[in-house]
């Protein structure tokens, strides 16, 4: 039985998926045969880009505006994706942000937004997931290789994932007996604009030729390992799986 013939009935909700490698795991996701739903907190272009990048090969693909912080915004996401395609089977936290300081310099309203997105919104998003998702399901959180790299500049982003993290592995237990898994994603240096804001050169070069396999990772390895998650790999569960080419 193909892939295809497995999720033609199944429907995924991305948050961060208008871009990146959230983009990149929705338009994976649609290729496998599931219906999307891109949330996306405000450029509606960039949103219905990917929307049609999806449906103009035929699959099924919606926009949802919802900043992932606002639990009214997340529900309201939610309650749209279920009206388009009858229900949900699969929720991946893709969204973040990742503003880059020493803790002695970082100003603690900084401190306050990367929470607000990272972790407050983490947790909204899966708190909706544990609640409305579908037995034999799937929710994939995103956490960082950082927080095991201990790269200086990255306490903040860090601390917030090592939230994630935490975060991912009560609820999968908290959700015994739902046929449900959870899991985190943990990608190493990625080739996405999110990485490559604020670094020279000499940075970039420096991060890629650190893990063994001496490149960046894509955001297609990472969907690679997402689309992997959310069907065949459903006996992986409460897990934090390390995507960074060996680098930690």
């Amino acid at each position: 039985m193909t892939m295809t013939a497995l999720t033609q009935d199944r429907a995924a909700l991305i948050t961060g998926g208008s871009r990146g490698i959230g983009r990149e795991i929705a338009q994976r996701l649609a290729g496998d045969g599931y219906a999307v739903a891109i949330a996306y907190r405000g450029d509606t272009a960039e949103a219905a880009e990917t929307v049609e990048s999806i449906t103009g090969k035929g699959g099924r693909a919606i926009a949802v505006q919802a900043d992932v912080a606002d639990e009214i915004a997340v529900d309201r996401a939610f309650t749209e994706a279920e009206q388009a395609f009858g229900g949900l089977d699969v929720i991946v936290s893709a969204a973040g942000i990742m503003p880059l300081a020493p803790v002695a310099d970082l100003d603690l309203s900084v401190l306050d937004r990367v929470y607000r997105t990272n972790v407050r919104g983490t947790f909204a998003v899966s708190q909706q997931a544990a609640r409305r998702l579908r037995g034999g399901g799937a929710i994939i959180n995103f956490s960082s290789s950082v927080t095991r790299l201990a790269i200086p500049g990255y306490g903040a982003y860090a601390a917030s994932k090592g939230a994630v993290e935490a975060l991912t592995l009560i609820l999968a237990r908290e959700l015994r007996g739902r046929d449900i898994t959870v899991n985190t994603v943990a990608p190493g240096p990625t080739a996405t604009a999110l990485f490559f804001e604020g670094k020279d050169q000499a940075t970039i070069d420096s991060a890629a030729a650190f893990a063994p396999l001496q490149r960046l990772g894509t955001p297609a390895d990472i969907a690679e390992l997402v689309a992997f998650l959310a069907g065949p790999g459903h006996w992986v569960n409460g897990q934090v799986i390390r995507a960074n080419g060996g680098a930690a």
